[in-house]
């Protein structure tokens, strides 16, 4: 899902270098959600702005709504706004992976195996959050919730 078209053909190209050999396209949000309630993929390369539209309003309602048809969907979210504001508000959103522009191949590879080779446990906070652990690593020094308080 991306708005502009010269990204989804390289994307696109990218995929089927990999082997991929079916996709669907969205420019949208409107378009993407019509996509995903008639045929959810496998997974999901999402951009982080489609025209005047945050891709992360897309990765929220796939993961939160209860009309949602797919709410462990893999997203993969593509995007040139890589600052950390934009990049917590993606992982708040439900996002497996991010992917910076410019990318290479092997950039999005890696996150695509990374998504099914190494996927996280999906959580449920139970206060607004659901999707993948954000947790990446098994730390032994974990002391509980409030470990941050005395740091």
């Amino acid at each position: 899902m991306d708005d502009n078209i010269r990204t989804i053909d390289l994307v696109k190209t990218m995929l089927r270098g990999f082997g991929f050999e079916r996709f669907t396209e969205a420019t949208t949000l409107a378009e993407a959600k019509k996509i995903l309630k008639a045929t959810p993929p496998d997974l999901m390369l999402l951009d982080y702005m489609m025209g005047t539209e945050e891709g992360v309003t897309l990765a929220r309602w796939l993961r939160n709504d209860p009309a949602s048809p797919a709410p462990q969907l893999p997203i993969i979210m593509l995007t040139g706004h890589a600052d950390r504001a934009r990049v917590m508000a993606a992982r708040d959103a439900g996002i497996n992976e991010i992917c910076v522009k410019p990318f290479t191949p092997a950039d999005l590879i890696k996150r695509i195996l990374t998504t099914f080779e190494s996927p996280r446990p999906f959580v449920n906070s139970g206060s607004g959050y659901f999707g993948p652990d954000r947790r990446r690593h098994d730390d032994p020094r974990y002391k509980g919730p409030e470990r941050r308080k005395r740091v």
